[in-house]
């Protein structure tokens, strides 16, 4: 497990574009100030020990140095002793609908994006019990098995795409019987799952999956993705949208009736989510009523630090830098290397 023990520090990466910036703005004056006295390759040549590369250089050493010095004081570490220690939490499985529709724009910014901030935000919010995640489209597949470590979680989450399953469609079916299976035995723990779709089920028979998951005593509740009137699919790396086999443009809407009948059978509830935060507001409200139990988790009690290593790159470059001068060397000026 790797981890930043100071992960505000990585705010000052910010900083290297800008002085990226500031060099080619400096170096640019000094061309336009040097093109005041002449031509600029005449001038080259009354001045040979003037190297214009060597200062490029300097700076690519000094700029990779900070970046490199800014991940060192942010603390670098990894788990180095794994224990397991036990819990007073539920346990919850998160479907995610990854499917082509779900990058549909209704939703600010789109169907997808507002699904991920939305999981932001629980994991945030959850303490000590557990979850996991899965995505789906055609297929479904297990993203996180399920933990308590919410890092991984969040990482997780951040990266997720449609690009992730090759199998276009929307089987929930699918995906709310691969959330029972990833459950570990029924403990006294309350176990949930949290389905997040726009609802264009055409796969499988999803209520169904949730009833039985109801009977194991696994509650499905529903976040609806989208808004009546629906809007264009759009194409990744394009202004186009994606049309039917006519040629006109697909415009997708959220099923919401679909929502709701797998949301009842699965003994949830169902909410819609738009542009606001009340869909995490209620959903987070009925996650509280969860029952409690203590619950088994691995989690790393120890962490090695690794500065040790940047802090010999930030070294190593820094003494470069020193050894070269911004001009040319007049005993190395006529040897040619290549």
């Amino acid at each position: 497990m790797f981890r930043f023990s100071n992960p505000e520090y990585l705010y000052f990466l910010l900083l290297i574009p800008t002085l990226a910036l500031l060099f080619i703005l400096e170096n640019r004056k000094q061309k336009k100030r040097l093109k005041v006295y002449g031509d600029p390759d005449i001038i080259s040549q009354l001045m040979p020990d003037v190297s214009r590369r060597r200062p490029w250089l300097k700076f690519i050493l000094q700029l990779t140095a900070i970046t490199v010095c800014i991940f060192m004081v942010s603390g670098p570490q990894f788990g180095s002793k794994l224990e397991k220690v036990q819990k007073n939490g539920a346990e919850m499985m998160i479907a995610l609908d990854v499917s082509n529709s779900m990058m549909a724009e209704d939703i600010t910014p789109n169907r997808l994006e507002k699904s991920k901030q939305i999981l932001s935000k629980l994991v945030d919010k959850l303490s000590n019990d557990k979850i996991g995640l899965i995505v789906f489209a055609g297929e479904a597949f297990t993203q996180l098995p399920i933990t308590s470590d919410y890092i991984s979680a969040k990482m997780f989450m951040s990266s997720i795409n449609p690009s992730l399953v090759s199998t276009q469609g929307t089987a929930i079916g699918a995906a709310i019987d691969l959330c029972v299976r990833s459950f570990p035995q029924k403990g006294k723990a309350e176990r949930a799952i949290i389905l997040i779709t726009d609802g264009e089920n055409f796969e499988d028979n999803a209520v169904e999956r949730a009833k039985e998951a109801l009977a194991q005593g696994i509650k499905t509740h529903v976040i609806g993705m989208g808004l009546d009137k629906g809007a264009p699919i759009p194409i990744a790396n394009s202004d186009e949208f994606r049309k039917d086999k006519d040629g006109n443009v697909v415009i997708t809407k959220l099923n919401e009736k679909m929502c709701q009948d797998i949301a009842a059978a699965g003994g949830g509830i169902y909410v819609r989510s738009d542009n606001t935060n009340s869909a995490l507001r209620i959903i987070t409200t009925e996650l509280d009523k969860m029952k409690k139990a203590n619950v088994e988790s691995s989690v790393y009690s120890e962490y090695d630090e690794q500065f040790q290593g940047l802090a010999w790159i930030v070294l190593v470059l820094l003494f470069i830098d020193v050894f070269i001068l911004e001009r040319k060397n007049k005993l190395l000026r006529n040897i040619k290397l290549f």
